[in-house]
Parts: structure tokens; sequence; C-alpha cells
């Protein structure tokens, strides 16, 4: 049975940073959907909720009123998409401030342990605070050891 958490942090506290040598940039729909998608495909091959998309489940989700393409990281190397960390805004909330979400973090199996999710995920949170968001979450697998050890030192728990 899949149990999912849902982890925070506050955007108050402060952002780690981290040098590397990844270009960090946002997605471009006009250029970036099939590279995108096929690099997402690879990544959550076994995943019961994000892998095996159509391009038409990614047009969904780009044309929800949340979607912020200033919002979706992606880290490249000579134009290759690497990794990513897309972003969600919950502000339509009752009796509660705005939310940003890590909505999708992910890397290229065959670039793995090389900082990639930590350097997309800090442009995220960089992003939120910029939005004036006070608050972070994520939802994550229970068994994801990675995951959860990369948002632990984010600050999340």
């Amino acid at each position: 049975m899949r149990h999912i958490l849902k982890i925070h942090r506050s955007l108050l506290d402060p952002i780690p940073t981290q040098t590397h040598s990844y270009t960090i940039r946002t997605f471009d729909p006009a250029k970036d959907k099939e590279a995108w998608l096929s690099l997402n495909n690879k990544i959550f091959a076994h995943h019961p909720d994000q892998g095996d998309w159509a391009i038409q489940d990614l047009e969904t989700r780009i044309n929800e009123p949340w979607f912020d393409p200033q919002g979706f990281f992606l880290a490249v190397e000579k134009e290759t998409i690497l990794g990513f960390c897309w972003t969600k805004i919950h502000d339509d909330l009752t009796n509660h401030e705005p939310v940003g979400e890590l909505y999708v973090v992910g890397v290229d199996p065959e670039h793995t342990q090389k900082g990639i999710a930590r350097a997309t995920s800090i442009a995220a949170l960089n992003y939120l605070t910029a939005k004036g968001l006070k608050h972070a979450m994520l939802y994550v697998d229970a068994d994801n050891v990675k995951g959860l050890g990369l948002y632990t030192k984010l600050g999340f728990n």
C-alpha cells in the first residue's frame, strides 16, 4: 500500500545555497514540451501518478490557472534537460495564506547524485519566496529515501 507524506517548510527561514555547473532556466512551453515529457516519463516510468504521461496530460496542466512557466525550473547542460522542479501556488485556500508547492521534482536517472534536484529545488524555493509566500509544502512517497533526505536538508519536515 502506498503511503504519501505531506511535508512543510517555512519560507521565512534561510534557504540553503549551492554552487553547481548547470544552467538553471525556466520552462518554455513553446520549445520544452517534448523533451520535458520524454524525461518525465523516463524518470517516473513506474510511478502511478507521474509516469506514462501523454502530451495531453502536460497540456492539461499547462492550461490550469495555477500554471506559471516562471515557476518551472529546468537544469540544463548543452540544452539537454537533466532535471527539474515544477512549482504550484495554492492561493485559493479557505482561511489560509497561499502556500507554494514543489509539485514535481525529477532528475534523469543517468545524472543522479550530482546536486541537480537540490539546485532546481533551491531555485524553486527562492521563486516562491520572491512571490511573497511564507510557507512551502510537498508530497512525497514515504519510501522515497533519497527524496526525503533531500527535502530534510532543504528544511522540510
